[in-house]
């Protein structure tokens, strides 16, 4: 067998697979209460996956030997420098609503999810169990958002009277978990060795997608593009395929252009996402643009510290209005943190992106592709969305620098007390 072949068997471990698939269902727990029965639940989901994975999370970390390549030091250093700075911060801040729930979400969430990316990304049998649980929310998700518009009970754009901007944050979040499960089923495809295997994932990844279409979401749609031609290219290219590479990118623009071809011939609800992308518009109409300029603007009157975490929705005027954030990390360090903030931010999130280009021309195909389609899509929404208090963002960030970090085989006698000290 070749070491590649090989390679795309990593040892299986039950409980590493149950950490990995139990955090999954945490990563996007807020899509998955999009699925009625699952929103109906007594206990929130969010909660409740949570209860479910940190035990599991801390069993699977304190039961391994681990190495942590030198590479993801500086990242790492930055990422708590960064909190402390946040934390910092909040002392000249005029905000008192946004300041109280963002900051413990920075600071106590942030440092647990980026633990929980950090372990399931080390361990094979862990990002294996990850990728089954994103794909399988994935595919509910789009399953019943389809079953959902056919009866009538969603309405795209939001029933009239609803809370527009949960609507909002819902179909962003509904539409990223589809994308990113279609993106794995496309590395499956690319992975196939049998027409049948072939077949069922191709299937799959074009029932994805078009699920993808359905929410609205500009950001996820533009996620699966780049997930799709990035991925399953990558996974051929490492194969030594470069025709079948070559086929596939030939295929998708086939693809792209067949549905630009029906949108210009059948306007229609169904493909919001495209309408929405393709409006002339489009940067207006999403209101990024005017809050980039604002936040930009603001940011350069409170030079060189910032206006304080938490605080850009008050001097804009918008009030304690936490959704009114600058929809981007980089200029909202820079905007409440100041140029720190900013350096900060660089270092850790763009040194995460250098750690993972740089470690990632070694590592396993199975793993790299895994991981960029796990971390791209959150990469993409990170500059049009979301702020600094999203856990999202802070386990991808794990995901991404998990590159580095490699888990050995289970500590012997680790189920004796003084083993795990």
């Amino acid at each position: 067998m070749r070491a590649e072949e090989a390679q795309l068997a990593p040892p299986m471990d039950a409980l590493a697979w149950l950490t990995g698939a139990v955090t999954a269902l945490l990563h996007f727990a807020g899509a998955l209460k999009s699925i009625p029965q699952i929103g109906a639940l007594s206990i929130d989901f969010t909660i409740l996956s949570a209860a479910l994975a940190l035990p599991l999370l801390m069993l699977c970390a304190m039961t391994r030997g681990w190495e942590i390549a030198p590479e993801i030091g500086l990242p790492l250093a930055a990422i708590g420098a960064l909190w402390l700075w946040l934390v910092l911060a909040g002392c000249w801040s005029a905000s008192g609503a946004v300041l109280a729930a963002k900051l413990p979400e920075i600071t106590l969430l942030g440092p647990i999810m980026l633990l929980a990316g950090l372990t399931v990304a080390g361990d094979g049998a862990a990002l294996r169990g990850f990728c089954v649980g994103v794909f399988g929310a994935g595919a509910a998700v789009a399953a019943s958002l389809a079953a959902n518009l056919a009866e009538g009970s969603v309405v795209l754009g939001g029933l009239p009277g609803m809370d527009v901007e949960k609507w909002r944050i819902a179909y962003q979040v509904t539409g990223l978990a589809i994308a990113t499960a279609s993106a794995l089923a496309a590395v499956h495809l690319a992975e196939a060795r049998s027409v049948f295997l072939a077949l069922f994932w191709l299937g799959a990844a074009l029932a994805l997608t078009l699920g993808a279409l359905l929410p609205g979401g500009r950001a996820a749609l533009v996620a699966l593009a780049l997930c799709l031609a990035s991925g399953p290219v990558l996974i051929l290219l490492r194969q030594h395929k470069p025709g079948l590479a070559a086929l596939w990118l030939l295929f998708l623009l086939g693809l792209g252009g067949a549905g630009l071809a029906f949108l210009g011939v059948e306007p229609s609800q169904t493909i919001r996402a495209l309408e929405r992308i393709l409006a002339p518009n489009m940067l207006e109409s999403s209101g990024r643009g005017p809050l980039w300029e604002e936040a930009l603007r603001l940011a350069g009157l409170a030079m060189p510290f910032g206006l304080g975490t938490g605080g850009f929705s008050l001097a804009a005027g918008f009030g304690e209005w936490r959704g009114r954030h600058p929809h981007n990390l980089a200029i909202e360090a820079l905007v409440e943190a100041g140029l720190p903030g900013l350096a900060l931010w660089l270092i850790a999130f763009g040194g995460a992106a250098l750690v993972f280009w740089r470690l990632g021309r070694s590592a396993p195909s199975w793993r790299v592709a895994r991981l960029l389609m796990l971390c791209l899509p959150m990469a993409v929404t990170l500059q049009v969305s979301t702020d600094l208090g999203n856990r999202m963002a802070w386990l991808a960030l794990g995901l991404a620098l998990g590159i580095g970090v490699t888990a050995r085989a289970p500590i012997r006698g680790a189920g004796h007390v003084r083993a795990l000290g």
